[in-house]
């Protein structure tokens, strides 16, 4: 257990009405009473766990302000350790003030993500339900959040944990049987341990298949609106973020910066990004403008393509169309209020997804959500399910799968069961990398240093 006790801040810092700081370690308690003297001149030290006091907090005698301490111990806290959050007023200075005052009482300032941390380090929970603490802070969606939640709850971690299981159960079964040959252990199958071989890497495969909705749920998709000028890239770009976020007019390279903003639409995050028309240009601001446009289609994850059904394809039109067939994208049929002219069938034959819509009134704003939800694979996504929610997890996953394909190659070659058990046990070891029960102390440290201070 680490013996420092630490302190920070934990609610946004800025005006608000009520302000949190968190004290957590072996010492939590005690360095609380140094700086709180509760109405009823209770210490903290005598309270029971989940109880409250108000009082002040002061410092050399100077009262700071009026606030309520919260006593949790150890081992029924957040962090599985003695714990007092101090509630006091909202405010920069206030909730400064108090954590300095906690400071200079013994304590000292936690690393970024360190209470959760010590919640992962006391068996609070695992890797994956740790990780999963900054998805729900960082959820811009309904979706998003009820899919953090299930992964803090344990969902991941109870699904990989069966897959483990079973392969335990094998390699206990192989073990069994090649060591006590005189006990009447059942013979293993060549012909059944294939199929449980094949059975449970299936699981983890479904997994990493999932990755990339769960991603788009989780965190967004970086997206572009792409086209040349006067297509309607702007006016899709209000329609979607639901204001008139990117100017609109008749003049051709109105647009000649990128345009950003973060829309949902149905249960999917866009980290949209409006762009300047695509064509070649004399003006030097605006072939700027065309510049970045090229070089964020060329590392976006999806892209709208946007075209004008009342005109012929021209040559931008086909030069962009030729540039984007390898990056997932929807062909957006815009304008179409307006006479058709356009060639649906060389588009239909250079981007699968295709949308009609009338970015100008709305029509088809539906359709497009549908062919969001199809191309980002979150159309059958259930939140509730176990999902692989970061690239560490999403490795260790691939990492089990190829252990178990040297497990079918291992049988398929006919060599004895011993050398498929090291096989099946290397898959067992990426599988404890994976919720956190077998990795490197480094590993931890990264995870956690990416969360925010005070959480």
């Amino acid at each position: 257990m680490n013996e420092n006790t630490i302190a920070a801040i934990s609610t946004a810092q800025g005006q608000g009405g009520i302000g949190i700081i968190r004290i957590s370690g072996n010492e939590a308690i005690s360095t609380a009473d140094k700086i709180f003297v509760s109405v009823s001149g209770k210490r903290l030290c005598d309270l029971e766990g989940y109880r409250a006091a108000y009082g002040k907090i002061s410092e050399n005698s100077e009262m700071i302000d009026e606030v309520v301490a919260i006593v949790y111990r150890a081992p029924y806290s957040y962090t599985g350790e003695d714990v007092v959050e101090i509630c006091c007023h909202g405010g920069l200075f206030v909730t400064r003030e108090v954590l300095r005052a906690a400071i200079n009482a013994g304590a000292i300032l936690a690393e970024p993500g360190e209470f959760t941390k010590r919640a992962f380090l006391n068996g609070k929970m695992d890797l994956s339900e740790a990780q999963a603490v900054m998805d729900i802070i960082s959820a811009q969606s309904k979706q998003a959040a009820r899919t953090a939640l299930s992964q803090r709850t344990g969902a991941l971690g109870k699904k990989v944990s069966d897959i483990k299981n079973r392969l335990v159960s094998t390699v206990g079964h192989l073990a069994a049987w090649a060591d006590y040959p005189e006990e009447d252990i059942p013979e293993v199958s060549s012909t059944a341990l294939l199929e449980n071989i094949l059975d449970v890497k299936a699981s983890i495969s479904k997994l990493v298949d999932e990755y990339s909705a769960g991603q788009a749920i989780l965190h967004g998709i970086d997206t572009v609106i792409a086209g040349r000028p006067n297509v309607g890239k702007s006016t899709l770009m209000n329609l979607l973020s639901g204001f008139d976020k990117s100017i609109v007019t008749n003049i051709p390279g109105t647009t000649r910066d990128i345009v950003e903003e973060t829309v949902i639409i149905g249960d999917v995050t866009l980290k949209l990004s409006d762009t300047a028309g695509i064509r070649d240009t004399e003006n030097i601001v605006e072939k700027i403008g065309v510049d970045k446009t090229r070089e964020r289609i060329s590392s976006c994850s999806l892209i709208l393509a946007v075209f004008d059904s009342s005109e012929e394809l021209c040559e931008e039109d086909i030069n962009l169309l030729e540039s984007i067939e390898d990056t997932p994208s929807i062909a957006i049929i815009n304008k179409t209020d307006l006479e058709n002219k356009i060639d649906l069938k060389y588009i239909e034959s250079k981007i699968k997804n295709i949308v009609k819509i009338s970015a100008k009134t709305g029509e088809g704003k539906k359709e497009l959500e549908d062919a969001i939800a199809e191309i980002s694979g979150t159309k059958d996504f259930d939140p509730c399910a176990g999902i692989i929610s970061t690239e560490r997890q999403r490795s260790a996953a691939i990492k089990a799968i190829s252990a178990l394909e040297d497990a079918e190659q291992t049988l398929s070659f006919g060599f004895s069961f011993d050398a498929v058990t090291v096989c099946i046990e290397e898959a067992i070891d990426a599988l404890l990398q994976l919720t956190g029960e077998n990795v490197a102390d480094a590993v931890v440290d990264d995870v956690f240093h990416s969360f925010c201070v005070g959480k």
